[in-house]
């Protein structure tokens, strides 16, 4: 007989009757019934109770362990009576009767329970993270995550993509973010970065010539903490293929996806290939940013044009001073009280907004404020806009576009969480495409790149040349489920001369390309195919899954929101020799001058 079992505490069942067995596992929870001490012993794969009799001269011994203790038993499997059934459990038809009992491992009085659901807080379950993952719910997640990745590798592979490691310590490289950096011993002044994607290594694949590409890279980024998104470090599905349009970066990942998320949900509707695909400009006219959930039926309507010029003064005023008036509808609202309205009104002002003005139609009949002051023939108007019937609400925000559309969005899902629109048990995705090469930043008022530096314009070197940048699209595309961003990704730029146009337009001069994209930019002169990817997030995909509002709870191992591993104690100090032999020193930022 093994040293530790025979068998694991998920596997035994009525079969199994009066077999001798050994397990191992974790004091889940006793009972004492006096004559007789029953002991839910747990492990990875399940529990088995098992049952010790006061007769047994270990018995003092499991009356004294203590729970989450790790113990190992040999005894007889029994069937249990059939008052003792536990159909909860898929070993609940039997019970082991202990002969021996061998304390292995005792453990201290927990800092959490580990066979509850109650919340500690998020500083006791990171600092103990090894006991809360011993809890049913954070295995089962973990199990989940395991379950993503195996299934993308399968869906990978069967596509003749292969994997191939991208280094860990590369160059910094202006992305976006910040780069984690590593100092470097041996050459004294100079830095590591950890790669925030393999962006230019997945490049450079292709132009060394392997087709299709994938790993399940890690990324790291020195960003705040989201409910979304780890500070720290994250995981995604890194793909690239040479000699594709969009269209085949969407048919590879597409069928890829489906089945992951057909394979680890039941009772679940979910989009099929082809997913829709929604121009950049009317995503953000209908829906306010480029995160659209789809299972919210919402749409918004621009509205402008019906109060331009009209005696509701307050819209119409800011409008000449060149203000849109968004519209948001809310069907079925003709037996809503007045509360209803003043309700959102009251979120919008608390969101730091204006307010959120509205008109209720009842049997195609305007009320309240904003209707008393229009003419019947613009509140006609109104009535065809989608998504509004005789007995819809609309609800109005007024505001400089660009400074509305993304407090429109989340009034869009205010208003459909509000009246229970949005459907559950669908996970419905669309492709973002057609985004803007460029944008404007807001605080200099430079042009800078909108997506990813690394994209083909659409149009080319002629576009760049000729188009104002503004104007210009770029191959770039987002795949987005229930209102999540799970994806970048780009048909790329091959050529050097598109790569130098491009970066000058954002104002990056040709010495300061070549210091910081010299590899890629050099690699484009000795022959580069026509290639693209994408990059879908796996703890968001993982996340959608799972259910899980915050990305910590599919996460082994995160940072706390301060990007701290309280149970590792990092980032932590390091000492004068460590530092010295790095060529570093501290300087405290905190002393006067």
């Amino acid at each position: 007989m093994h040293i530790y079992r025979t068998h694991n505490c998920g596997e035994l069942r009525l079969k199994d009757k009066d077999r001798s067995v050994k397990l191992s596992g974790w004091v889940h929870r006793k009972r004492d019934h006096g004559n007789l001490l029953f002991v839910d012993l747990r492990d990875h794969y399940g529990i088995t109770q098992v049952v010790i009799d006061k007769k047994n001269k270990k018995f003092s011994l499991a009356e004294k362990t203590s729970s989450e203790s790790v113990i190992t038993i040999t005894g007889k499997v029994l069937p249990r009576s059939d008052e003792t059934l536990n159909k909860k459990l898929p070993t609940g038809e039997i019970e082991v009767s202990v002969e021996d009992y061998i304390n292995e491992s005792n453990a201290k009085p927990l800092p959490l329970e580990v066979n509850s659901d109650k919340d500690y807080g998020e500083d006791t379950r990171l600092r103990y993270r090894y006991l809360d993952l011993r809890r049913s719910k954070m295995q089962k997640n973990i199990l989940l995550r395991n379950q993503v990745i195996s299934l993308i590798r399968e869906g990978m592979i069967k596509q003749n993509f292969i994997e191939i490691q991208t280094p860990i310590l590369t160059a910094s490289s202006p992305e976006g973010a910040r780069d984690y950096l590593v100092p470097s011993r041996v050459h004294p002044g100079k830095f590591y970065a950890l790669p925030q994607a393999p962006q230019q290594f997945k490049q450079l694949l292709m132009i060394a010539g392997f087709d299709k590409y994938f790993q399940i890279a890690p990324c790291f980024r020195d960003e705040d903490s989201r409910a979304d998104r780890s500070p720290g470090e994250f995981y995604q599905l890194d793909y690239e293929m040479s000699f594709v349009t969009q269209e085949d970066i969407f048919n590879a990942l597409e069928p890829v996806l489906f089945n992951i998320f057909t394979k680890l949900t039941k009772n679940f509707s979910i989009s099929k290939p082809p997913f829709i695909k929604i121009p950049f400009d009317e995503c953000i006219k209908k829906y306010g940013n480029d995160k659209p959930d789809l299972r919210n039926p919402l749409i918004l309507s621009d509205t402008t044009e019906i109060f331009k010029d009209s005696s509701f003064k307050l819209f119409a005023e800011n409008i000449n001073k060149g203000s849109v008036v968004i519209a948001i509808p809310a069907p079925n609202t003709k037996d809503q009280p007045r509360a209803f309205f003043d309700k959102l009104n009251n979120w919008a002002k608390e969101e730091g907004q204006g307010g959120m003005g509205y008109i209720q139609f009842i049997n195609n009949e305007g009320k309240g404020p904003i209707a008393n002051n229009l003419d019947k023939e613009r509140l006609e108007k109104f009535l065809k806009i989608d998504g509004v019937d005789s007995n819809s609400s609309i609800f109005f925000l007024c505001g400089k576009f660009e400074e509305i559309t993304e407090f429109a969005a989340l009034a869009r899902t205010k208003i459909a969480n509000e009246l229970k629109l949005i459907k559950e048990n669908e996970f419905k995705f669309c492709w973002i495409v057609d985004y803007p090469m460029y944008q404007i930043n807001q605080e200099t008022n430079k042009i800078e790149f909108s997506h990813n530096p690394f994209s083909m314009p659409q149009g080319g070197l002629d576009a760049l040349e000729k188009e104002e940048p503004l104007k210009i699209k770029a191959y770039q595309y987002d795949i987005v489920c229930n209102g999540v961003e799970l994806s970048s990704g780009a048909i790329r730029n091959h050529k050097p001369e598109i790569m130098l146009k491009a970066f000058e337009i954002a104002g990056y001069s040709k010495k300061e390309l070549e210091k910081e994209f010299g590899g890629l930019l050099k690699a484009f002169n000795y022959g580069a195919p026509p290639h693209g990817g994408c990059a879908p997030g796996i703890d968001r995909i993982v996340m959608l899954i799972a259910g899980e509002p915050n990305i910590r709870e599919i996460i082994p191992f995160p940072f706390n929101q301060k990007a701290e591993d309280l149970m590792m104690n990092a980032p932590a100090e390091i000492d004068d020799e460590r530092l010295k032999e790095l060529s570093l020193k501290i300087l405290d930022l905190k002393k006067k001058d």
